[in-house]
């Protein structure tokens, strides 16, 4: 942990990114309740708003991270925060002015979705910029943490705040938290003296991305896994505002408390995974999705409000410590050249589901009601774990070899990659 937080830039994006994570949050617990307002306690228009929102990732996913790979990532960075900080501007005003329908809010989230699906390769794949490669796990814990720090603080704020002033200066607090990240990503300075994560105008193309995943199992495993488990596991974001309201009968205040139980055990997951210090293992993915499937399906059979919220911190410490092992898996193996897109592939299995998940999830709520999305999540995520397990790990009993990038070099002025380091072949 001190290495990585010895690099000033990584300090500083880190503090950027936590202020605005923390507006993210409260903007998303804010925009739930919202729709439960406007529809009437509506579970499937809180899916549906859910799914638009990640629908671009879906769509647009794979050429956000063909822009990555194509231009700076920092600059790139600068135009999708701030078209960001714009939609919950927008959204925040509507709401005041009482001008706000479930249309608006549809058509907003899909806005903020198709920034998102255009920021977060870039943004993830920048951390391999700021720190050296054997700080990057470290580092994408740490990125983890402050994540979960803001899902903490972010639910909790947003539903004292709704209750005590509206949804309105919710939006309008997001909306401003943007200038902390804008602001980091301005006066951060990346040093890169062998030019391995420079750009190359014209040359990412995405076949190379799929080629290079195909050929790597230490890719294939994390990306597959993810799949699944942002699909079915993943949909705390919706589960939680349905139990809150549907099965315990509580109102904003209590939902701000369950969001933020999830998030404290997501916290001390990502802090825990930091300070531990070990390189990711496809061992260590299996073995805490299986975990994170039984304590989700067990979720669902809680029988009071106290005994859930008790339960969803192991629940999010479990669940933080797989997406942080399959990401840090995923970007260590990543061919330097193509890190940017090989990130966009891993964001669109892993939100690119939530369009399915979520509507699937609001859908069931309604229909047998909120616990059977939580038993259907966890089951679907244990057993696909189990599946991968014994399928993935069986073509890869061979010698182990370079893990080698396609990287252009033929471009003019290019460069090439740094040296690649051999990478284990390890069975789960």
């Amino acid at each position: 942990m001190t290495a990585a937080l010895a690099v000033r830039s990584f300090r500083r994006y880190l503090l950027g990114q936590l202020t605005s994570n923390i507006g993210t949050w409260m903007q998303r617990a804010a925009q739930d309740l919202l729709v439960l307002h406007i529809t009437g306690h509506s579970g499937s228009a809180v899916g549906i708003v859910t799914a638009l929102q990640f629908l671009p990732q879906t769509l647009f996913g794979l050429t956000g991270g063909v822009l990555a790979d194509r231009y700076p990532k920092r600059r790139l960075l600068l135009l999708t925060q701030t078209a960001m900080a714009m939609q919950s501007l927008l959204l925040g005003l509507l709401t005041l002015t009482g001008a706000v329908n479930l249309l608006s809010v549809y058509a907003l989230a899909f806005a903020l979705g198709t920034a998102t699906a255009v920021d977060s390769p870039a943004r993830n794949a920048y951390i391999c910029e700021l720190v050296a490669r054997e700080s990057v796990a470290t580092a994408v814990s740490l990125n983890s943490a402050q994540f979960n720090v803001a899902r903490a603080v972010g639910p909790a704020l947003a539903g004292l705040t709704v209750a005590a002033l509206g949804t309105g200066p919710v939006f309008l607090m997001n909306a401003a938290s943007y200038l902390a990240v804008l602001y980091g990503l301005i006066t951060i300075r990346t040093e890169d003296p062998a030019g391995q994560d420079r750009p190359r105008p014209g040359r990412a193309r995405l076949p190379e991305a799929f080629r290079h995943i195909a050929s790597t199992p230490q890719l294939l495993l994390p990306i597959s896994l993810i799949a699944f488990v942002g699909t079915f596991g993943l949909n705390f974001q919706v589960t939680i505002a349905l139990m809150a309201i549907t099965a315990f009968h509580t109102g904003a205040a209590a939902f701000g408390y369950l969001s933020a139980a999830y998030a404290l055990g997501s916290l001390i997951g990502a802090l825990y995974g930091a300070a531990r210090g070990k390189p990711p293992t496809a061992r260590r993915l299996i073995s805490t999705t299986i975990v994170f499937g039984a304590l989700e399906a067990a979720q669902g059979l809680m029988p009071g409000y106290d005994t859930f919220l008790v339960l969803l911190i192991p629940t999010g410490f479990a669940a933080v410590t797989v997406t942080t092992t399959a990401n840090a898996l995923t970007q260590l193996h990543a061919g330097p050249g193509l890190r940017g897109r090989v990130m966009s592939v891993y964001f669109l299995v892993l939100l690119g589901g939530t369009p399915v998940g979520a509507p699937l999830v609001g859908l069931l709520s309604d229909t047998l009601g909120a616990r059977s999305t939580l038993i259907l999540g966890g089951a679907v995520s244990a057993s696909s774990a189990l599946a991968l397990s014994a399928s993935i790990p069986g073509r890869t009993r061979r010698p182990s070899r370079l893990v080698e990038a396609p990287a252009p070099s033929s471009a003019p002025g290019s460069r090439a990659p740094g040296p690649v380091q051999p990478v284990r072949r390890r069975r789960p």
